[in-house]
């Protein structure tokens, strides 16, 4: 894999900063002169400049404008793109595959991981489900949205991540403007004085709502924590990262979002398991006595849950205890009704599904009246299908949630092994702050549906990416320490 996939030669590089400085001060000459439209063009020539010369930092752009990228669908204009994210995105899309097409196709190294296997099994069941999709329109732009974020945040991160502290940019570049949407945020709470209603919608237009916005935050403490307890920083820098991770904690705890609590408690459930080093045949075993309990008391389950008639509040503890209300909160009756849809969908068309996307628009005529919610409605303004693992059941069949959760057991298995080989206590500490990142949202997966948009979509596949990394490249550049000190 060459690093000049990135980046041209030095010489080059120069004209572009040279190029760059030109078109900048051109676009501050017209706009002195009262010509506002002059800052359009100089900023698409710098695009296409970086796309030729510093195709890297165009990724990193596409990750720092993520969280402040607004949807338009949520606005007056009404258009479902959010900008500038995902107009981007599709240009990265688009130079990619045009680079590894000249280069001859995929590094091989990618190419055969096994990962990366599933991940193309799980694609080509997108393409195959849109194609005989009910509405083909709607199929083929979620289909090409999955496409885009793939390539953009899992294959050519994975050319950006040949080197290691690439992967420390990337996170960064996701985090700290993170960071400012939830000082944002929590500056709106403050001033309605953190009422419950208003953590639902403090955090628009950047996020669409609290439950968006607190599985990313989820994903990220993970990963935070991983970096207090890295190698070789300064204490400045582990002071920075300490008041990060705090504002991010004070945050998920601001925002109300249930689901985000229990995702993060079963990654800490998930890092006991790390720190006793409990055996994978145990933890396995306990998974399937788990659904075993419930496949054979899911009657006597359900009769406990609705004489729960605790809801939503302020009260932190009766808002815990709400969430095994199934009988008086809308939120969670509203939860069920969509389920109960998905798997209805699903018994209409087990093996394709209706096609990627449609959920929203067909899942209305599957409602029963005595399972609607006070919050029902018959197109999915609050929510699609609230799982993402019935949701693609009910689009894809079958093979949908499948091919989802293959990606997922075949990527923890391999870090698992990876981690029990991994010398390098840095990257030990990484590799586990990031797969129980991705835990959190395997968890909150099950209750919300949300790599349909850049925003979960960027850091999810990004943190797959740079698990894949290390397993590609950790072991290949010890072994070469490894002989150098032979040969020495």
């Amino acid at each position: 894999m060459k690093e000049s996939f990135f980046q041209l030669d030095k010489s080059k590089v120069t004209w572009f900063y040279i190029l760059t400085i030109l078109i900048a001060s051109l676009a501050a000459y017209g706009y002195v002169k009262g010509y506002i439209v002059a800052l359009a063009i100089p900023f698409l020539l710098i695009l296409t400049i970086a796309a030729i010369f510093r195709f890297d930092l165009l990724i990193y752009l596409a990750v720092l404008v993520t969280p402040f990228s607004i949807n338009l669908a949520k606005t007056g204009i009404g258009i479902g793109v959010s900008l500038p994210s995902e107009p981007l995105m599709f240009g990265i899309f688009l130079i990619f595959w045009i680079k590894i097409l000249a280069e001859g196709g995929l590094d091989k190294r990618i190419l055969q991981h096994p990962v990366t296997w599933m991940i193309l099994l799980h694609l080509g069941w997108y393409t195959i489900t849109t194609i005989t999709s009910t509405m083909p329109v709607v199929s083929i732009k979620s289909t090409l949205a999955r496409f885009c974020y793939v390539s953009v945040f899992y294959f050519s991160l994975l050319y950006l991540f040949i080197k290691k502290q690439n992967i420390h940019k990337f996170l960064w570049a996701y985090l700290l403007p993170l960071l400012a949407v939830c000082i944002i945020t929590m500056l709106n709470q403050a001033s309605a004085g953190f009422t419950e209603q208003n953590a639902h919608i403090a955090m628009v237009p950047y996020y669409n709502d609290h439950t968006a916005y607190a599985a990313v935050i989820a994903l990220f403490i993970p990963v935070l924590i991983a970096l207090l307890y890295e190698n070789k920083i300064s204490s400045a820098v582990k002071s920075f990262i300490f008041i990060v991770c705090a504002l991010l904690i004070t945050a998920i705890i601001l925002s109300y979002t249930r689901a985000a609590w229990v995702a993060l408690a079963g990654a800490l459930g998930c890092l006991f398991i790390y720190i006793l080093k409990i055996k994978n045949w145990v933890v396995y075993t306990g998974i399937g006595l788990v659904v075993l309990t419930y496949a054979l008391f899911h009657v006597e389950i359900t009769m406990y849950l609705e004489r729960n008639d605790k809801t939503s509040s302020t009260d932190y503890a009766k808002h815990v205890q709400s969430i095994g209300n199934i009988s008086t909160d809308d939120s969670n009756i509203e939860r069920l009704n969509r389920w109960s849809c998905a798997l209805r969908m699903f018994n209409e068309k087990p093996l394709l599904g209706y096609g990627p996307g449609t959920y929203m628009f067909q899942y209305g005529q599957f409602q029963k009246h005595s399972e609607r919610s006070g919050i029902s409605t018959n197109f999915a303004e609050g929510g699609g299908s609230h799982s993402e693992y019935l949701g693609p059941l009910s689009e894809q069949g079958i093979l949908g949630p499948v091919t989802f959760v293959l990606i997922l057991a075949v990527l923890l298995q391999r870090s698992s092994t990876f981690l029990r080989r991994c010398a390098n206590r840095n990257t030990r500490v990484m590799t586990k702050g990031i797969v129980l990142g991705l835990v959190t949202y395997i968890i909150h997966g099950g209750l919300n549906y949300f790599l349909d948009t850049e925003k979960l979509a960027v850091p999810f596949w990004g943190f797959i990416a740079c698990l894949v990394a290390f397993d590609i490249y950790y072991n290949e550049h010890q072994q070469q320490e490894l002989n150098q000190h032979s040969a020495t």
